[in-house]
């Protein structure tokens, strides 16, 4: 055991030989290094909420008759134009619908030359019934004729008329009948045009619900489309701050998928409040951008005044997990402090605790710098 003993000091001797002694950091010489003074800024209030892209505009394409679909033009993500025809459904009974209802009006309108004749006729035999009754109006003053004579010619006169009269009622029931076949004729192409499902807006198909034969119910979706550059951000509002955020307020809107901030105004606030979140919906309009779609997540920033807040250089701020530390300048010596950092803007970072108001921290800390070690601010 002392041989063991014995042996273990004089290889620990012969190492403490080979390696010389590193200087402590207080014998090193000063660093060089810029430091910046920890100073209050009067920063703007900010209250971020989360929300969501919608689009301004959306339409839900649905059938007005029941038919089975022939064919759908358009895939999802498809862009669309106004009026593109976008699904065909079978429409062989609506064409003979109005193929049935153009044939009661052209066999209505057969009917027009035999109703104008006969109404011709039937004034022709009038006027001749009243030129006869004149002239025997004119005998029977004169004592030419007798009453019955004269009577059969008044007669006469009332029967033509009447024969008129019903033949001008029949014309007028033909126009009638008319105007019924031609009515009948434009609700037939009305639903015929119904076959075909059109594009309302330019914009882009979201959903696509249905399929070649399948069945088409009145007021099913079958496309779901979404109007080309009309996008909204709405903002989830918590229900205390519904006195602070107006119409027309400024705000900030930051995307995750999108690099560059939106700087716009809030055009409506949503009344009701969301019982179960206590929080209310703000509407904010985006202008069209590259790449901006429904459903992309963002926050959105809504400047509440202004606040004092002690800041320092972004750059002085180090983070190590969930450890956030800074260098500071105590008697020409660099000291490490563990802070609490808050809010970033721009190039400088709130101190919410570990740092006093005039203190002087390395604004880039070089690697070689230690706790204790002289430094010297350029």
């Amino acid at each position: 055991m002392k041989k063991v003993i014995l042996f273990a000091a004089l290889l620990a001797a012969a190492c403490g030989r080979h390696e010389p002694a590193r200087p402590k950091a207080e014998e090193l010489p000063p660093l060089k290094v810029q430091t910046a003074e920890a100073a209050r800024k009067d920063w703007p209030s900010l209250y971020e909420a989360t929300g969501t892209v919608r689009a301004r505009v959306t339409s839900m394409l649905s059938a007005r008759i029941m038919s089975n679909v022939q064919e759908v033009r358009v895939q999802v993500g498809d862009q669309v134009r106004p009026g593109q025809v976008l699904v065909v459904l079978d429409a062989r009974d609506l064409d003979a619908g109005a193929r049935q209802a153009e044939a009661a009006l052209g066999e209505a309108r057969s009917g027009i030359p035999e109703a104008d004749n006969a109404v011709a006729a039937a004034k022709a035999q009038l006027e001749l019934a009243q030129v006869t009754f004149r002239r025997m109006e004119d005998l029977f003053q004169k004592k030419s004729i007798s009453n019955q004579e004269f009577d059969e010619a008044s007669a006469r006169v009332r029967v033509a008329r009447a024969n008129h009269d019903m033949a001008v009622s029949r014309r007028a029931q033909l126009d009638a009948k008319i105007q019924q076949a031609e009515a009948a004729l434009r609700a037939a192409s009305v639903n015929r045009d119904f076959a075909e499902l059109r594009a309302p807006f330019a914009g882009v198909v979201i959903e696509r619900r249905a399929e070649a034969g399948s069945v088409a119910a009145p007021g099913a979706p079958l496309l779901v489309l979404e109007q080309a550059g009309a996008y909204q951000f709405e903002a989830a509002i918590e229900e205390s701050r519904i006195a602070a955020i107006r119409v027309g307020a400024p705000v900030t809107v930051v995307l995750d998928a999108l690099d560059k901030p939106v700087e716009t105004k809030v055009f409506e606030i949503v009344p009701a409040l969301d019982p179960a979140a206590r929080t209310f919906t703000a509407k904010i309009r985006l202008a069209p951008m590259p790449h901006l779609r429904s459903g992309l997540f963002g926050r959105a920033r809504f400047p509440l005044g202004s606040r004092s807040v002690l800041t320092v250089p972004a750059a002085a701020v180090r983070r190590q997990g969930q450890m956030e530390s800074v260098w500071v300048v105590e008697g020409g010596r660099a000291r490490h402090r563990l802070i609490t950092a808050g809010a970033q803007h721009g190039e400088w970072v709130e101190v919410l605790s570990g740092l006093r108001e005039g203190e002087r921290v390395i604004a880039a800390a070089p690697a070689e710098i230690a706790d204790g070690r002289t430094v010297e601010a350029r």
